[in-house]
């Protein structure tokens, strides 16, 4: 089966973002008198929105809802993004027009609907996208398939016949059960584990390496590499 679609991770793909969430996370904790730690965060990373809201909120001790604390956090997340401090990856910009040009993309994030919005609007990305999927939107976040499902079905196509981006181990994962070819592209600061990796078709080392192989394997180059 041809790879004819791209799907793209957002934060640690695209963006440079995913500090920004642990540093929401830490603040809404630390104002319920609540240490937010890495184990904290590797737990939630994946997670679609009202995921991660119901376990900050059980955390931390809150006695807000989940649904008032997504949109603390949101909020801090949207602040931070018109602020600037959510740049484009080296090369991400690029590598989403150049391979757009040629084939449908589109977005499965874990990120809110809110955020990916505003993040595609800052970077003037909007129009280079077929579809955007939250994972807000569909049954269950990362690792689960249905984000990367659901955005595969709105570009017409099955999950074998699309290509993937993703940084962490969970997006791997879930990129991975739905069947699409994987390009990892290890975030560093939240590398993902052995096993996870073991799941992607290539690694790459940054942005212009993963727009080199997502073109190579588009033009066949890597067919019979991926037993395709």
């Amino acid at each position: 089966m041809a790879l004819a679609a791209v799907v793209f991770d957002l934060d640690g793909v695209l963006v440079d973002s995913e500090h920004l969430w642990e540093e929401n996370w830490v603040a809404y904790a630390a104002r319920h008198r609540t240490e937010w730690t890495a184990e904290d965060t590797a737990s939630v990373q994946g997670m679609s929105a009202p995921e991660w809201a119901a376990y900050l909120a059980k955390r931390s001790g809150t006695p807000e809802s989940a649904v008032e604390v997504e949109r603390a956090v949101v909020d801090g997340m949207i602040a931070a993004i018109e602020a600037g401090e959510a740049p484009l990856l080296p090369g991400a910009g690029e590598m989403v027009r150049e391979v757009s040009a040629k084939v449908p993309v589109a977005l499965a994030s874990s990120a809110a609907r809110r955020v990916i919005d505003a993040v595609l609007e800052k970077h003037r990305l909007t129009g280079e996208f077929t579809a955007t999927v939250s994972s807000a939107e569909v049954a269950r976040g990362k690792p689960s398939p249905d984000v990367y499902l659901e955005a595969a079905a709105r570009l017409g196509r099955s999950g074998e016949e699309c290509l993937g981006v993703e940084d962490s181990s969970n997006g791997i994962r879930a990129a991975a059960a739905a069947g699409l070819t994987v390009i990892a592209l290890p975030n560093p600061v939240y590398p993902p584990k052995p096993d996870a990796l073991e799941l992607a078709a290539a690694v790459a080392e940054n942005n212009d390496d993963v727009r080199r192989k997502l073109l190579a394997y588009l033009s066949g180059e890597f067919a019979e590499a991926s037993g395709r």
